[in-house]
């Protein structure tokens, strides 16, 4: 059993940026972020493996960075330029085994999320 533990977030103004970060309690193959936007489905924002490769959401793609220090099991999400449509709890999430990517379904570890707040 992972445990994934998240912070930052909060609330930030439009064109601003925020980075969220999520720690795990061991070793894991696919870590990422999904986010959930009131009355929307969950959707897959970054991903990253343990090989470094990165998968992005079309809607971050030059906003958002995702990276990953191996040593310590964390990841960090730094999103700039944000807008209100950002506005979501953003939920740290991992896997064991392929696909690591944001349209995959089987995330099978997921934190408790983090609430980002973006005014116009």
């Amino acid at each position: 059993q992972v445990q994934l533990v998240e912070s930052g977030g909060g609330s930030v103004q439009a064109g601003g940026s925020l980075r969220v970060s999520c720690a795990a309690s061991g070793w894991i193959y696919c870590m990422g972020w999904f986010r959930q936007a009131p009355g929307k489905e969950r959707e897959g924002v970054a991903v990253i493996d343990s090989y470094g490769g990165t998968n992005y959401a079309e809607s971050v793609k030059g906003r958002g960075t995702i990276s990953r220090d191996y040593s310590k099991n964390t990841i960090s999400l730094r999103m700039s330029n944000l807008n209100p449509e950002d506005t979501a709890v953003y939920y740290c999430t991992a896997k064991t085994r392929s696909p690591c990517t944001v349209e995959d379904r089987e995330f099978r570890y997921w934190g408790q999320g983090t609430q980002v707040t973006v005014s116009s």
